[in-house]
């Protein structure tokens, strides 16, 4: 018996929950690019919207593995649609399958094509939603085995995908690219050719409206990868390969293509003053201070994120190891405190024991060297 047992289940999918997954959405969704500050689009200055992709009206692709059942759905598509209302006309292309070369099973090879093709032709701007669903990754979980079972083959947009999104980027019209999918894809064509990517995960019931709001501007994106977004597939070791070498951010020696810790926001911060409150690594660790100012146009919230690296050969790339957020109206100022434990910089050894050696480490803040300490 536990506490939850007591919850009525009229409780569930109530409407503070559905709020709670709004909310959760906006704060999870990461903007991965953003030139010339094309987003957030302003719908004053626009007549037609076209929404193409197979997520863009995939109830499927919101909700990951392990899901109980919503009340309401709200998928991209109906989230644009609802947020625009009568003011804007939407257009829709379902533009191909998910993984198979055709929607209709009796259709030739791209039987959506012509129609993606006119629906960005005939648009200001297209929010183009690509990627997987949980069909295509998981624990045997797709439907038929159909494609790999779960697993995937390569971390390449599936299908045709790619193919179609070349072809509507031939109208000449912007395309802001949407990805759905609970892991890291490689876009490398797509950062080069888009004006604007956000990586929206599975954003929940009510992602649809999340990211309609991330895409208009009545939130303001703060997500950060948990993961890195490789540039090939190639670049990596063979899946039977077991060692970490040349994977994650902690092992990794290429450029990646976004890396781990990486998402802008609509506005612009600064970080300054940072301190240590001690130089040698003591049995109540160290204390990390910044001060973060929102020195843009638009409040939002940063993510500030504290790594650590052991100065020494074989030792892994610098590790995560305290995270502080910031909520800054414009102009505001806050200061930040992180606290590392003395474990935050011990490694495990080949027995899986986790020791604080004798040495130097490095302590980064973002990007930057907050400064050396040492272990005695």
């Amino acid at each position: 018996h536990v506490p939850f047992s007591d919850i009525t289940y009229d409780v569930v999918d109530c409407k503070e929950h559905r709020m709670l997954n709004l909310e959760a959405a906006k704060k999870c969704i990461c903007l991965l690019k953003n030139k010339d500050n094309i987003l957030p689009l302003d719908k004053k200055e626009l007549k037609t919207v076209g929404v193409i992709g197979p997520n863009a009206n995939n109830r499927r692709a919101l909700v990951g593995n392990y899901e109980g059942t919503a009340s309401e759905y709200v998928t991209v598509l109906e989230g644009i649609q609802e947020y625009l209302g009568d003011d804007v006309r939407v257009m829709y292309s379902e533009g191909c399958h998910l993984c198979k070369d055709r929607v209709s099973g009796l259709a030739t090879a791209n039987d959506r094509i012509a129609e993606a093709r006119a629906v960005a032709k005939a648009s200001d701007v297209v929010i183009a939603c690509f990627g997987l669903d949980p069909s295509l990754e998981g624990e045997e979980g797709d439907e038929g085995n159909e494609f790999a079972s779960g697993d995937k083959p390569n971390i390449n947009l599936p299908g045709i995908q790619s193919e179609v999104l070349r072809t509507i980027y031939e109208t000449g019209t912007p395309i802001i690219l949407v990805l759905l999918s609970g892991s890291a894809l490689a876009v490398t064509w797509e950062d080069e050719h888009f004006p604007a990517i956000i990586q929206g995960w599975y954003p929940g019931a009510q992602g649809g409206r999340a990211i309609a709001d991330i895409l208009f501007g009545e939130a303001n994106p703060e997500g950060k990868l948990p993961v890195t977004f490789y540039r090939t597939s190639e670049e990596l070791p063979e899946f039977t390969d077991y060692s970490m070498e040349g994977r994650t951010y902690r092992y990794m020696k290429n450029k990646p293509l976004y890396p781990f810790g990486y998402g802008l926001s609509y506005t612009e911060f600064s970080l300054h003053n940072v301190k240590l409150s001690t130089q040698k690594v003591t049995p109540d660790g160290v204390e990390v201070t910044a001060d973060v100012t929102n020195i843009g146009q638009m409040d939002g919230t940063q993510t500030v994120l504290v790594y650590v690296k052991a100065e020494r050969e074989g030792t892994p790339n610098p590790q995560l190891k305290g995270i502080a957020k910031a909520a800054l109206k414009k102009g505001e100022t806050k200061t930040v405190h992180i606290t590392l434990p003395e474990e935050a910089f011990g490694l495990c050894d080949d027995d899986g024991v986790k020791r604080v050696h004798q040495g130097s480490y490095t302590i980064y803040i973002g990007e930057k060297a907050a400064g050396t300490v040492v272990k005695d």
